[in-house]
């Protein structure tokens, strides 16, 4: 019995060697290792027979079915390094990058003209102190109007300037709304600026659109007056336009009193590109605020004809084409 288990167990080696040896994969190799190796494998069975074996006879089975056992691990651990390597020479073969060949043009994004604008006019008003505020775009008439010192009859409640809404709301036709909405949640004193999205029942031309972007800026505090209004909206002008001459002409607002125009001159010609003054006692008192003790200012421009200066375009509809002809210009 002993010389016949010993030709199994040389026998179940060569078998196993041959086997290993055929491997091609990984998952294959750990069958193979089970099925010689496991528990239940076909060394393990052999080996269930040496309980047969007289006490003098197992060492030396014990010897040679420890060598098949190191031959049949030795061997798995070779063909597993050999398959490792294949596979990930496969791989970096596969993943090759030929860095003589052109990569793909991807175009470098840019920023939109009417951004541009609004980025720079935030900027030089955070640096002056303002804090940026926005607000709802679908406005109550309470908010877009009344707050506003807009009496009922005012032109700009006309049917023909405003979209009002089914539900009796309406799209804010500026964005002032921002600012009564943020002093009836602060105390004074306040700086804000508010760019925002406005809509007005305008014809569209080479001008005017019915949808379009301001910035307004509100300061309330005691002691403002109109100086300082003039002051900063020339340090703002000059830091958009450079040292430029600027001028303010009388003009009316229902929510600013007294209110005025600014020009600047720009190209030899005299420019109007904000509407400014002082906020009326009645703003003041609509959201809380004591006029006896707190005075402000607010001004307000559009986007678009700043960009418009700026760029020197010869029409608004050319920011909202999406041409990328146009587009790459900026």
């Amino acid at each position: 019995m002993t010389s016949n288990l010993e030709t199994q167990l040389l026998a179940l080696q060569e078998e196993g060697e041959k086997a290993i040896a055929a491997a091609d994969t990984l998952a294959r190799l750990e069958e193979l290792k089970v099925s010689y190796l496991g528990k239940k494998g076909k060394l393990g069975a052999l080996l269930g027979i040496m309980r047969q074996l007289s006490e003098e006879e197992r060492p030396k089975i014990g010897a040679i079915a420890n060598t098949v056992k190191e031959a049949l691990q030795n061997s798995l651990d070779q063909q597993r390094a050999a398959l490792e390597a294949a596979e990930i020479l496969a791989q970096l073969e596969a993943e090759t990058l030929d860095v003589t060949m052109p990569g793909i043009y991807r175009p470098q994004g840019r920023v939109h003209p009417l951004n541009g604008i609004i980025d720079r006019a935030l900027d030089i008003f955070v640096g002056l102190g303002y804090t940026v505020a926005s607000g709802p775009e679908m406005e109550t008439d309470y908010y877009n109007f009344e707050a506003l010192n807009t009496p009922p009859d005012h032109p700009a409640r006309d049917m023909q300037d405003t979209f009002y809404l089914p539900d009796g709301n309406l799209l804010r036709t500026q964005t002032s709304s921002v600012q009564i909405r943020y002093m009836e949640a602060e105390e004074p004193p306040i700086r804000i600026v508010a760019p925002g999205r406005v809509y007005r029942r305008d014809d569209v031309d080479a001008t005017h659109a019915a949808v379009f972007h301001q910035i307004e800026l509100l300061a309330v505090d005691e002691g403002l007056t109109f100086t300082d209004l003039k002051g900063t909206i020339k340090v703002f002008l000059q830091a958009m336009f450079g040292d430029i001459p600027i001028r303010f002409r009388a003009s009316y607002f229902p929510f600013t009193e007294p209110s005025a125009e600014v020009d600047l001159q720009w190209n030899g010609r005299w420019l109007e590109v904000m509407g400014c003054g002082m906020v009326d006692p009645n703003v003041l008192k609509a959201v809380g605020y004591d006029p006896e003790v707190y005075t402000g200012f607010a001004a307000g421009f559009g986007v678009e004809r700043f960009a418009m200066v700026l760029h020197q375009l010869d029409d608004i509809r050319r920011v909202y084409t999406s041409d990328l002809r146009f587009l790459r210009q900026f």
